[in-house]
């Protein structure tokens, strides 16, 4: 597969995520979302409020009544969220596509658990409003290894343009516990323009291993599309140079969840001649914290 046509479909398949309108807002008035003392949540519209209830309008089951004694939380959330598919709560996980990040800051106090693969973890902080840290390792010791990687991922993001426009640098920094190496990563710049439920990001970078830098940078393509309440289509996608030639990472994913969790499955390949379409890729996500 010829780089030119590689990166041709890539910028196709970003320019339509970018282009594609999120599904259009109902008309609705003052939303509530509640939650009850046994976990469950509720959001709609209230139609009465007294000192024992409150009676809630919903999408999924009309009109019910939630005795005050029974509710935990109750917040006021947008109406422009409640949409034809139900209330889109907040994305609860936009700061980063299948394994790389994007521009997007990191809430402050959130964090959030990533496996991928089963065997690669991470554990990302949002440290403060604008610097984040991951950890993560490959515990391939589980397996009667002798050694086994780890990794740091500090980020630093900085949002513009009413957080349409966000800029962020950062790396990944790790070594191989149990070998005598110089170590590996990367260090990158990027750019990701949009919002959290539909973004494009274009970044660029330096990886090093063995204490050795590499000459030329990689560029990255990556975008996310939020398609319906608990669905975002996601690609993310690299281009290394290596001597006079060019070759790339390609990849495209479904995410689907709910505010406590995220699925990431799709495929992955390289622009090389390959015997079939892809490897498969699957990664789960549960934020936790604020």
């Amino acid at each position: 597969m010829k780089i030119k046509q590689c990166l041709t479909g890539i910028l196709l398949l970003i320019s339509g995520i970018m282009l594609m309108p999120v599904e259009g807002f109902a008309q609705d008035s003052t939303m509530y979302r509640i939650t009850t003392n046994d976990g469950n949540h509720f959001v709609g519209s209230i139609v009465d409020d007294n000192a024992l209830e409150i009676v809630l309008k919903t999408k999924e089951f009309g009109e019910i009544t939630i005795q005050r004694s029974n509710i935990s939380k109750m917040e006021e959330y947008e109406s422009g969220k409640n949409k034809s598919d139900g209330y889109w709560f907040e994305n609860p996980h936009p700061t980063r596509y299948l394994f790389g990040t994007n521009a997007i800051r990191q809430e402050k106090g959130s964090y959030y658990f990533q496996n991928t693969w089963v065997f690669f973890n991470n554990i990302n902080a949002g440290l403060t409003e604008n610097i984040s840290l991951g950890v993560g390792f490959v515990p391939l010791i589980l397996i009667g290894a002798e050694s086994f990687p780890i990794w740091v991922q500090p980020k630093v993001s900085i949002p513009f343009a009413k957080d349409n426009l966000h800029i962020a640098a950062g790396g990944l920094f790790g070594e191989v516990i149990g070998l005598e190496t110089g170590g590996f990563g990367y260090g990158y710049g990027i750019m990701t323009v949009g919002n959290i439920d539909k973004n494009f990001s274009l970044g660029l970078g330096y990886g090093f291993a063995d204490g050795e830098w590499s000459r030329t940078p990689y560029i990255s393509l990556g975008g996310m599309l939020r398609m319906t309440r608990k669905m975002s289509l996601v690609t993310e996608n690299y281009i290394f140079s290596a001597g006079n030639e060019n070759y790339g990472i390609l990849s495209v994913a479904i995410r689907a969840g709910g505010e406590n969790f995220a699925i990431d499955y799709g495929l992955i390949r390289t622009t090389d001649e390959m015997d079939y379409i892809g490897i498969p890729w699957l990664g789960v996500t549960i934020p936790f914290g604020k």
